[in-house]
């Protein structure tokens, strides 16, 4: 080992007249006890946190019509809601309301990203073929990319199941500024783990109350999350697999485990009410959207989007003085 690599500098002495360790490029080791560091930093820590954050509470979340708010804390039955409802709508007025929702999104996320001090979390969960995907690409086309990340859970990994169930969608919620999406999300600790028996029952059923607990703190961390459950019938889900299998370009669509989880279709159902009625509240309600048809489903989460986004009211930051008075030279 060289010199430059293996020698330890011991005794350095800091600006602040404490001596501290250097690692082993150099840089100080600070051993001040934790809450010292923090005392010292609370001017910049503070400096950090827009007073925008501060300013705003909750955003009530309002859902398009034809979209199933879940009450609060109460069972919930998925019979209920039809999910070949419309709404009464049109299909083809539905399509030329979808454009003018997504401009008003993407008009709101500019904002919402010029001033950077809060975020929105929208979380998608369906059964296989249930449209997640097909959602998030239509709902939120055109879309500043900078200012939107989609994240998908799929099997978790070594390092993941080394850690606490929430850890890998506590890593991936949006910052300010930002909106997220979860194509699946932490429900599946709920869902996919109970109807397979991956853990005992007491573990899944310990969790809805550690995710009511994680949804508040975002909440009250500027983080809005709004939460849809896309509702597809039995028969619908049937169709779907059926076109994919037809079709040689949507093959890689289909996985033959679907084939085995559709065997479970109603121990889904029942694990979908119950985290729909235990994990509705009245910060992050779950919302129910009748899902049979592409063009409905779409435009009503596009619209509840936007009404979301313009809930929050986001601002863009005020301008430097004197920037109208300048000109720009030849």
């Amino acid at each position: 080992m060289s010199k430059k690599h293996g020698k330890h500098h011991r005794g350095h002495k800091r600006g602040d007249g404490m001596t501290g360790e250097a690692d082993l490029h150099g840089a100080t080791v600070d051993h001040r006890p934790s809450t010292a560091r923090w005392a010292g930093s609370v001017d910049s820590v503070a400096e950090s946190v827009p007073a925008a954050l501060g300013r705003h509470g909750p955003v009530p979340i309002r859902p398009a019509p034809g979209i199933v708010a879940v009450e609060p804390a109460a069972p919930f039955d998925l019979g209920t809601v039809d999910p070949d409802d419309v709404g009464g709508l049109d299909k083809d007025w539905a399509k030329d309301a979808l454009a003018q929702e997504r401009a008003r999104i993407v008009a709101l996320q500019e904002r919402l990203y010029a001033e950077r001090a809060r975020s929105l979390l929208l979380v998608f969960q369906a059964i296989d073929t249930g449209g997640k995907d097909g959602t998030i690409r239509s709902v939120l086309k055109g879309v500043n990319p900078q200012g939107c990340a989609v994240a998908s859970f799929k099997v978790p990994s070594s390092e993941e199941l080394d850690h606490d169930f929430l850890w890998r969608y506590h890593a991936r919620v949006p910052g300010r500024g930002m909106i997220g999406v979860f194509n699946r999300s932490h429900y599946e600790d709920v869902l996919v783990v109970r109807v397979k028996g991956l853990v005992p029952d007491a573990v899944w059923q310990s969790r809805y109350g550690r995710i009511n607990d994680f949804e508040r703190l975002l909440t009250e961390s500027g983080t809005t999350v709004v939460k849809f459950f896309l509702h597809i019938s039995k028969a619908e889900q049937k169709r779907r697999l059926e076109a994919r299998i037809a079709d040689p370009e949507k093959h890689w669509k289909f996985d033959p485990a679907d084939l085995v989880e559709r065997k479970s279709w109603d121990a889904y159902q029942q694990a979908f009410a119950d985290a729909l009625g235990r994990c509705s509240t009245p910060e992050a309600p779950w919302l129910v959207v009748p899902a049979n048809h592409k063009w409905f489903r779409n435009y009503v989460i596009a619209r509840t989007v936007a009404d979301t986004l313009e809930a929050m009211d986001p601002r863009f930051p005020e301008a430097a003085k004197g920037i109208a008075d300048l000109t720009v030279p030849d």
